[in-house]
């Protein structure tokens, strides 16, 4: 079996042998197991029903005490103490999880099974700092498959499953996180995955660009080891593009946001399913003849709008870009400005990336019992300072709902306290993570093993070759059969037969 090959060219990216022969064997590895272990899934779930504990303890938290982690001593079988999680008792429940997430995973199971004899993270070092949830398991785990260690700590407060970072803890994975970590909580779990004696990570794998940021802000020399990043959310990559413009950016940076498998599928269609997802497991609320405004028409946006005006919503769109606005338009959905519409919505919904998009003027406009939640990666963009007030009561609902009072009786309904809904409140389907957590494992790979000076210290696009690649990966699961061009039909159109198939600078946005 061919190495992983980084003595080509710096010009540009080559797939390695065992890649290609991958793409011509993709079907055998879709074929799913009927075992788990040594029990089978159905009864791994059944038995799970029994056991007095389910996913749904990771929303309310119910069965857990009020002792912050922090405070407590807790190892796992093998002795280890180097991690910091709930209730690390919660392992097996976990493991149960992350099986099953497995099953809707093909093409990271399939990558794991065909290049771990290569081990192509040898070496590596791996600080992460994501959504800890049982996709992110599975390619911790593919990652640890290949030869990398890993350190990692959450980058959202609500997003953790407890029972999913006891299961990652209790196989050796230093894993800093809980749900609903303070601020406070939050940093130190950040620093512990980094500031650790005898140990500097050389990769960093980021989701909003905090974990970076601590870096730069608390331990500038690491970046001399450090041989590149890979950041996958808008709100990461806008803050990497900022660096690098202010001259900052000391190592390369992968920006797999602007990645098509990341904009189309992760954007697009997980919004488009969790959306509906997070609003019914907060509010059980009727989606038909509701007036919706959905701030920013992006792929976030899009999914948002297509979902809501399936289940029969009535739609408003605010965007500042006029070529996305036109799309929304093109699309069947009234362009406004909020102010024009917040006075008579039932549901406002930010997905921006930006900040102070609804503010306190908006909120105090808005009718009794609106539901406000965002869609983007970071708090921002709703302005809930303001609302921290006096003069406003705060009143919990249930877990991640709050009632918001005004003096004069009128309510707002806030959702997980602004912060990204899906993941705070529900979950997203696994075979769209599965997509995106292929293209992290293969940036990572391809910037661990790139030769000195193919990246420079700037930030780059995934290469088209392998975002395709990411994507074909994904085929056999829907018995889906590719057209072969011919050595004509290639020449007529200057394409190599196996791709790539559109350039660089192709993003697939409509």
């Amino acid at each position: 079996m061919e190495k992983w090959d980084s003595s080509a060219g710096t010009s540009a990216f080559h797939m390695p042998e065992w890649m290609i022969q991958f793409a011509d064997q993709k079907q055998e590895f879709n074929k799913r197991p009927t075992k788990i272990g040594r029990r089978s899934l159905s009864r791994s779930i059944s038995q799970s029903s029994t056991d007095s504990y389910s996913s749904a303890a990771s929303y309310t938290d119910s069965s857990d005490d009020e002792t912050s982690p922090r405070d407590k001593q807790q190892k796992n079988s093998k002795g280890s103490s180097d991690f910091c999680v709930k209730n690390i008792k919660q392992a097996e429940f976990g493991r149960r999880e992350i099986e099953i997430a497995e099953q809707e995973m093909p093409a990271l199971m399939a990558l794991r099974k065909r290049a771990q004899g290569e081990k192509p993270l040898a070496g590596a070092k791996i600080v992460g700092c994501t959504h800890i949830t049982a996709q992110t398991a599975v390619l911790m785990e593919t990652l640890g498959a290949l030869g990398a260690q890993c350190r990692w700590a959450a980058c959202n407060i609500y997003s953790t499953l407890n029972e999913v970072a006891a299961a990652l803890a209790e196989s050796g994975f230093p894993v800093f996180a809980w749900k609903g970590e303070s601020e406070d909580d939050f940093w130190w779990c950040i620093d512990r995955c980094v500031n650790v004696e005898g140990w500097q990570p050389n990769m960093i794998l980021d989701d909003g660009g905090d974990l970076t940021h601590w870096i730069y802000k608390k331990y500038p020399n690491m970046f001399k080891k450090i041989k590149g990043i890979v950041e996958e959310s808008v709100t990461g990559v806008h803050r990497l593009y900022q660096l690098s413009k202010a001259g900052k950016l000391c190592v390369p940076a992968m920006n797999v946001n602007d990645s098509v498998t990341k904009q189309k599928f992760d954007n697009l269609y997980c919004c488009r399913e969790s959306i509906l997802d997070g609003l019914k497991r907060t509010t059980d609320m009727m989606f038909g003849g509701k007036q919706v405004v959905v701030c920013g028409y992006g792929e976030v946006g899009k999914g948002c709008c297509a979902a809501l005006k399936a289940m029969g919503s009535i739609v408003y769109v605010t965007e500042i870009d006029p070529i996305c606005a036109l799309q929304a338009c093109m699309d069947g959905f009234r362009l406004v400005k909020l102010n024009e519409v917040i006075r008579q919505v039932d549901i406002v919904i930010t997905c921006t990336g930006n900040k102070n998009v609804v503010t306190r003027e908006h909120l105090d406009r808005m009718k009794n019992s609106c539901i406000v939640c965002n869609m983007g990666h970071s708090n921002t963009e709703i302005d809930v300072a303001s609302l921290r007030t006096p003069e406003l009561t705060w009143e919990r609902v249930r877990s991640q709902v709050d009632h918001v009072i005004w003096p004069d009786g009128k309510r707002i309904v806030l959702l997980a306290e602004g912060r990204l809904l899906n993941l705070s409140c529900s979950t997203v389907p696994t075979f769209v993570l599965s997509i995106t957590a292929t293209t992290q494992a293969l940036a990572l790979i391809e910037l661990y093993n790139a030769p000195e000076g193919r990246y420079k210290q700037d930030v780059y696009l995934l290469p088209k070759k392998m975002d395709e690649y990411v994507a074909s990966l994904h085929l056999p699961t829907f018995d889906a059969h590719l057209t072969e061009l011919t050595d004509e039909q290639a020449k007529y159109l200057g394409l190599n037969k196996n791709g790539p198939f559109k350039p660089n600078y192709y993003r697939c946005w409509f």
